[in-house]
């Protein structure tokens, strides 16, 4: 027991650390590099959503510079192909002139993958990251190939300018554990920001975590007890959503189509086992559930015409069913 509680302060401080040097070159935006740290430490991917020029594309970069892992950036376009971002197999000559076929790799193949704008991206090449996210594979020329280990997707996407985008399906929605919604700085961090992008000293990052690290914390958090009254609650949680459940709020029988499916709460569980070992536990609450409950189900939640025209937002949605858990409990 000891050297269990010794490992978990070890686990926690890791992630403090990873944390404090994000900060060191990200203002503000708390909750969403702790949503993202979240995401991270239990495999998982994330789509972050705002308005150019909040520095999505920093936080991520950031996070690979602490986290000492490989970064890629594809900039999503109507004519990306899907050998863009997988690769493809080229034709190379010998020195006796002898023609042979070898694997260019694309920008896939690194630990963490910024997919900028991805909803711009047609749907055959949306298909192709399909594959690499749930899989961790790339198949080109019939030939499967393994991506590195840890891997993971931080998808960024634009909720102002919708020509020429292509939204995404639910499919992969559903495949990103996390949508992290990037919100406007307040003046303060505002003057901050200026203040740090606009002299000649540039805050950098310091490697404060490997990989090897990170796959440790990943996996103890999988460990991380979970009592079936903390379960029960999550699920609660999960099917409260559907609007033909009987418990459900009148707020999701009125304006809700479809509640998540089984990834939702899978999602929840998995978020949530990180944010116990975050915060040096071993177990699994019911605050941990209902912290990580709405950047894992606002992605999952689809709204009636009545309600997408009454401009209900889903994170409204989830907070009167945590309401209505939590006043029961």
């Amino acid at each position: 027991m000891l050297e269990q509680t010794a490992d978990v302060k070890r686990w926690s401080s890791t992630i403090a650390r990873v944390r404090e040097q994000i900060a060191k070159v990200i203002v503000g935006q708390e909750d969403v590099v702790e949503q993202m740290l979240w995401c991270i430490f239990a495999g998982g991917h994330a789509l972050l959503e705002g308005i150019p020029g909040l520095g999505k594309t920093a936080l991520v970069r950031t996070v690979s510079d602490t986290l000492d892992l490989s970064f890629s950036r594809i900039q999503f376009t109507p004519d990306l192909m899907p050998s863009d971002i997988t690769g493809t197999n080229i034709i190379s000559f010998g020195p006796q002139g002898t023609a042979e076929m070898s694997f260019q790799p694309g920008p896939v193949f690194s630990s963490i993958v910024l997919a900028d704008e991805i909803n711009r991206a047609s749907p055959k090449t949306q298909s192709a990251m399909l594959e690499a996210m749930q899989e961790q594979t790339v198949t080109v020329g019939g030939e499967t190939r393994s991506l590195p280990r840890p891997f993971f997707v931080l998808a960024t996407q634009n909720p102002l300018e919708q020509e020429g985008t292509y939204p995404l399906p639910e499919a992969q929605l559903d495949r990103f554990m996390l949508k992290i919604l990037v919100s406007y700085p307040s003046e303060e961090e505002l003057k901050e920001i200026v203040r740090r992008t606009t002299s000649t000293a540039q805050p950098l990052a310091d490697k404060v975590a490997s990989a090897e690290e990170l796959l440790e914390i990943r996996q103890a958090a999988k460990e991380v007890l979970l009592a079936d009254e903390v379960l029960d609650f999550g699920v609660r949680l999960l099917m409260m959503t559907h609007p033909e459940e009987a418990a459900a709020p009148e707020l999701v029988r009125s304006y809700v189509r479809f509640g998540s499916g089984p990834r939702g709460i899978q999602s929840i569980v998995s978020a949530a086992k990180v944010r116990a070992v975050s915060k040096g536990r071993m177990h699994v609450s019911t605050g941990d559930i209902s912290s990580v409950a709405i950047p894992a189900l606002r992605h999952r939640l689809f709204l009636n015409f009545e309600g997408q025209s009454l401009g209900i937002v889903t994170d409204h949605v989830i907070r009167e069913i945590l309401d209505v858990l939590e006043g029961g409990k």
